[in-house]
């Protein structure tokens, strides 16, 4: 593993650590020295980088730190938990975006979960690139109220960062899921968008009627991007946050238990937390953080690839389908994935991505001769 202690600054050293309490098991990045970086776990990760922000700062907030560390830990928590300190922040805001981009890499190697605070959500970019280092091709899913899609041809921005992902080359990104979209905050460019490349939206609405919407999204999420401005302003801090709609606190702090229950996901950001806020903000953000780390350690471990005998499998008959749908439910989790298969030519390119995660809903459409909105997209991005 390459030395990755050269990014940071080590945790402020005036936050109390109570040996009973979280904080007493966590290996810190303190003035003593950076942490043997041995065991898969869950690496906290703090990235003061405003510079592409529309509001830039300079000071940095640690206070979340203290609440994270006063919090019991949770029941059979197995995994190690790092906090890696403070990623400095480079001349350019690119030596900056270069500097996680290798941390993301470093960790992802050795099953290590970098868990990022920033800074601008434009650092999703920085932590694609890290899965870029890896030539792997994955899932981002953001958890937002707009698409920050921006224009490729326009500087990277905390709110349009997305078409600058779509214009890598080679690309690396196979799908891109958002959950919260409040459509006042949308154009019908950006949606129409969305929908010719076949990504998927789940709409703040429909995810207050029904959270199952958009569990098979998070699981389906090799990267995790939350925007900290998608929570509504009266559950945080009205100074700072602004959205008078959004999600709650907990409808987030759920979210967060399921990214974390995703055996796929390998990286998971909170972005746009801004330095100036309130000791109410800096709460909720340490508790996005425990429970995003209670779902890790309670992975079922049941993500379908290779052997499946402790999976019932289900076939579907369409009319005017030549092939039957295939549907596998785990045994251990009772959730559901179904099968698209892909041109022989594309080798084992696609393996990961054959298997989409999907509810009962869709098993229960197909039974009725209704292909589901998941498989249909996906076959189009295989194709």
């Amino acid at each position: 593993m390459k030395d990755i202690s050269i990014y940071f600054s080590p945790v402020d050293g005036d936050i109390s650590i109570k040996e009973e309490s979280l904080g007493g098991s966590i290996r810190i990045h303190t003035e003593s020295g950076f942490p043997e970086i041995d065991d898969a776990g869950i690496a906290v990760i703090y990235v003061p980088e405003f510079r592409n922000s529309q509001e830039a700062h300079s000071n940095t907030n640690e206070s979340f730190r203290q609440h994270l560390y006063d919090f019991s830990r949770g029941d059979a928590w197995g995994m190690t938990l790092y906090d890696l300190g403070n990623v400095l922040p480079g001349n350019s805001i690119e030596d900056t975006w270069f500097a996680l981009g290798q941390v993301v890499t470093e960790l992802v190697k050795k099953d290590i979960i970098p868990l990022v605070i920033g800074g601008g959500q434009d650092l999703t970019v920085a932590c694609y690139k890290g899965f870029e280092n890896l030539e792997r091709l994955i899932n981002i899913c953001s958890i937002d109220s707009s698409l920050d899609i921006g224009e490729p041809n326009e500087p990277i921005k905390a709110d349009g960062f997305v078409s600058h992902l779509l214009m890598q080359r080679p690309c690396y990104l196979f799908n891109f899921a958002n959950i919260g979209l409040q459509r006042l905050l949308a154009s019908q460019r950006e949606i129409d968008l969305f929908e010719s490349l076949y990504f998927d939206i789940c709409r703040l609405g429909e995810f207050n009627q029904n959270f199952k919407k958009a569990e098979p999204y998070l699981r389906n999420s090799d990267l995790i991007s939350l925007d900290f401005e998608s929570v509504r302003s009266s559950d945080s801090d009205a100074r700072n946050y602004t959205n008078p709609n959004g999600f709650y606190a907990e409808q987030l702090c759920q979210l967060a238990k399921y990214s974390g229950l995703s055996d796929k996901l390998s990286c998971f950001g909170v972005f746009n937390v801004n330095p100036n806020q309130g000791e109410v903000a800096s709460n909720l953000l340490a508790q996005l953080i425990w429970y995003f780390a209670d779902g890790v350690a309670n992975r079922y471990g049941d993500f379908p690839i290779g052997n499946k005998l402790k999976y019932t499998k289900f076939h579907v008959h369409l009319e005017d389908f030549e092939d039957d749908l295939v549907f596998y439910k785990s045994d251990k989790s009772n959730r559901w994935w179904m099968e698209v298969k892909y041109p022989a030519s594309e080798g084992s390119k696609y393996d990961r991505h054959q298997l989409v995660p999907c509810d009962r809903d869709d098993y229960d459409g197909a039974i009725n001769n209704t292909i589901p909105n998941l498989w249909w997209k996906t076959l189009q991005k295989l194709s």
